[in-house]
């Protein structure tokens, strides 16, 4: 029976769980449905549950308080130590997704400058001007009525964002060969979360083989590019040029070859998958929620009066902004994350243990019907801000929270808005009948199926 949160947090007590298989505990539950499992855990036990998969016990962390502790009021007491990133560092090195301590706070302040949000406000040119090669490019397929993938689509366009914001023009020659390793090397990702007993990259399995082909593809282009920039410094206005002039204010220092590698690798992969996945999302619920669509054309009409958008328009498209809210809520892309407890601590009254793996979910949160009306209707306004009013901060965390936050939000937000807003200003989107839109929950939330749907001109 589900204790009230009172009890709960009244004394430390050991916290509950599923007792699953003698031997393997929860993981077939785990893998069969990763998502029903993670928000049926939560359901039946409460704010922190407990559960073993294989040889490691893992402790979920659901409320809000708890999740606050986690990436705020005790951050320092929780380590990156952790399968899912050491997977993550196959690809992103020790950039800020995946570093920790010492060396995370030097990174973190040095390439912090970068994402200030007037550097930022400076890309939405390049997000509009992409953009609209990309419904260039949709006009054959509209003309003839043919379904297009616009979870792919989306994909193209932001990561010819990201490459043109952290590169502008100097990788011409080198998109497609950048799109091609990315895609390959978070394939692979995705294939290691899923099995995450392959054997390790030293051995030459044909998977082995074309994970590091894709790697030293990216990496030859990166550094070749940062060994000409140190060459050849000249003027250059991206965001690769901001990570190489930052220096640590205590010791001049800037970053090196690698550390520069890794925070771009970092930037291209965190920035352009996410990104992509909620502008798929948030077209499948406009499509399938006509009031709402309707909302946010007149709004965008309105405001836009045929104009391509700039940063500028944002404070004048308050809707827009809350139908990605409310897609985040629904569909965060970082989905979940783990952390290993340094030291013992208490988190809602549960004792969590030194060296324990301890999860927590936006997805589960996010849903959580005692933080949420009807918490799995879109509804985007519950961002209006007298229904937010009171909420608890860690109710809605698509972005982490805490010093740990995602350094790109500000840029991944301006993103999301503007194409939204252009998108929803030339075409209405529908989906294509008969296929299949379901949730696959790897590294993020994706489109199992692509997402399928016809454009019509408005």
């Amino acid at each position: 029976m589900r204790a009230t949160r009172k009890e709960a947090i009244a004394t430390v007590e050991v916290p509950p769980g599923p007792r699953g298989n003698v031997v393997l505990g929860s993981i077939g539950d785990l893998y069969r449905d990763r998502l029903r499992f993670v928000l049926d855990v939560a359901r039946t036990y409460g704010d922190v549950a407990q559960y073993r998969v294989a040889h490691m016990r893992m402790y979920q962390v659901n409320h809000p308080a708890g999740v606050g502790r986690l990436l705020h009021d005790n951050h320092r007491n929780y380590s990156k130590d952790v399968a899912t990133f050491g997977t993550l560092r196959l690809i992103l090195g020790n950039g800020l997704l995946t570093s920790d301590g010492d060396f995370w706070r030097r990174q973190r302040r040095l390439a912090q400058p970068a994402f200030h949000q007037r550097r930022v406000t400076a890309f939405g040119d390049l997000m509009t001007d992409a953009t609209l090669a990309m419904l260039e490019r949709w006009r054959p397929s509209v003309a003839q009525d043919q379904p297009l993938d616009v979870a792919a689509e989306f994909m193209h366009l932001t990561l010819e964002v990201a490459t043109r914001a952290l590169f502008s023009a100097s990788v011409e020659r080198d998109v497609d060969a950048i799109g091609r390793a990315i895609t390959t090397l978070l394939n692979e990702v995705t294939f290691r979360f899923t099995f995450p007993f392959y054997p390790p990259l030293k051995v030459p399995t044909p998977r082995n083989r074309r994970f590091l082909a894709a790697r030293a593809t990216l990496d030859g282009v990166i550094y070749g590019i940062i060994a000409e920039r140190r060459r050849q410094p000249g003027e250059h206005d991206d965001l690769l040029a901001l990570l190489m002039e930052a220096r640590d204010e205590k010791t001049g220092e800037g970053m090196s070859d690698r550390q520069l590698r890794d925070e771009v690798i970092t930037l291209f992969v965190a920035g352009h998958e996410t990104t992509a996945n909620a502008l798929s999302w948030s077209s499948y619920l406009l499509s399938t929620h006509v009031a709402v669509a309707r909302k946010m054309r007149a709004e965008v009409d309105e405001a836009l009066q045929g104009r391509i958008p700039t940063a500028a328009d944002l404070p004048n498209l308050p809707y827009t902004r809350m139908v990605i809210d409310e897609t985040l809520r629904l569909y965060p892309p970082a989905w979940i994350t783990n952390r290993r407890a340094i030291e013992d601590d208490t988190i809602c009254g549960y004792r969590i243990p030194a060296d324990a793996i301890v999860s927590i979910s936006p997805y589960v949160t996010h849903r959580d019907p005692t933080l949420w009306q009807n918490p799995e209707g879109f509804d985007p306004d519950r961002f209006a801000p007298e229904r937010s009013s009171g909420r608890p901060h860690f109710a809605y965390f698509p972005f982490g929270g805490g010093p740990h936050q995602c350094i790109g939000k500000g840029f991944a937000l301006l993103e999301a808005t503007l194409v939204l807003a252009l998108l929803t200003q030339q075409y209405e989107l529908h989906l294509v009948p008969g296929r299949r839109v379901e949730t696959v929950a790897m590294a993020t939330l994706r489109p199992r199926y692509g997402m399928w749907m016809t454009a019509h001109p408005r």
